[in-house]
């Protein structure tokens, strides 16, 4: 099977090359995102792997199917980039990496959480300076704090379980409660409920129609004031717009981004020396309550060489036996 890789950096290549030492699969390491500008580079192909910020619309779809491609492996869980409704349509199949390392992500916004509380990062800076003032690092206890989880998958399950380690008191919201979470004394609640109770909020649910910008204005006004706000699932699930201003006002104390609803543009690529143009994550960076990471949260060895083998596997699957374990279906765009 020949694999046109997209949006190919070095770790891609090293760990795709590890998982295939058989030599089962023929790749072609491509730097360039899929978009309808790049599609062509597909031409000659069984299949296309794709990653976070590549674009799978309508017309992408149609013309790798014009190329002779049949079949798109994600390497990532979430597929919101894909219309699954035309690859289905085009007969494509489409498969994906549910869990790599769950824990990586969820260790990630545990990080985050102690980084913005503890200014660590601000620490390190002032120490690097000859600065050993403490004024302007005090933090809080986490102990005992309300944590409140939106999505309890098996990242979102991971969570609660750390932060039970802290004796905080959990609230979830999830459309499907976990009954093992239930049974570890986590409390499934309204979203209404998680919001006016929750010292922390943590996002690990899926972007979907109906968790579009689910941290928005009237979220963000009923939220405790100087809420802490971290989010490491995908950027759309919060309104920029609406959390700059609940920054601005008090009512957000802290944010925590290992995503953002726009960093196609940004992340995964080295702009040190380019004036960056997007002006609302510009505004953002200017908030000393701030700290962005480029989503980095699943990026650990052991995630790496899972997300490699998995792929690799969903594809022999699909040469072998015409379908996954892994597939993804229209349906699955609408879940919760």
């Amino acid at each position: 099977m020949k694999i046109a890789v997209f949006s190919t950096k070095n770790w891609v290549r090293q760990s795709f090359d590890g998982a295939n030492e058989a030599g089962s699969f023929q790749f072609t390491y491509l730097e360039a995102r899929l978009d309808m500008n790049t599609v062509s580079l597909a031409a000659g192909h069984d299949a296309v792997c794709v990653f976070v910020n590549d674009v799978l619309d309508a017309p992408v779809i149609k013309e790798l199917k014009n190329l002779g491609v049949e079949t798109i492996a994600l390497r990532c869980a979430g597929f919101n980039n894909v219309d699954l409704k035309t690859a289905h349509e085009e007969g494509l199949h489409v498969v994906r990496v549910p869990a790599y390392s769950p824990y990586a992500i969820a260790e990630h916004a545990l990080g985050l959480i102690l980084a913005l509380n503890r200014r660590y990062h601000r620490a390190y800076n002032r120490i690097r300076e000859g600065n050993f003032a403490l004024d302007g690092l005090l933090g809080f206890d986490i102990h005992g704090k309300t944590i409140g989880v939106i999505g309890t998958g098996k990242i979102g399950q991971i969570f609660c379980r750390m932060m039970k380690g802290f004796n905080c008191r959990i609230l979830a919201y999830d459309k499907y409660p976990n009954d093992e979470l239930k049974a570890e004394g986590v409390e499934y609640t309204s979203l209404e409920k998680l919001y006016e109770q929750s010292d922390i909020i943590s996002l690990h649910c899926p972007l979907t129609h109906e968790t579009y910008h689910i941290i928005n204005e009237y979220a963000i006004k009923s939220m405790k004031s100087g809420v802490t706000v971290i989010n490491t699932s995908r950027g759309p699930l919060i309104d920029s717009n609406a959390v700059i201003n609940g920054l601005k006002s008090g009512q957000i104390g802290y944010l925590g981004l290992d995503v953002y609803e726009e960093e196609g543009d940004l992340f995964f690529e080295d702009l040190s020396d380019q004036v960056i143009q997007d002006d609302t994550f510009v505004r953002l960076q200017t908030f000393p309550n701030v700290l962005i990471t480029a989503h980095q949260a699943f990026f650990t060895k052991e995630a790496v060489d899972n997300i490699a083998e998995t792929t690799l596997n969903n594809l022999k699957e699909i040469e072998e036996k015409g379908e996954s374990g892994n597939s993804v279906v229209p349906e699955q765009a609408y879940g919760g």
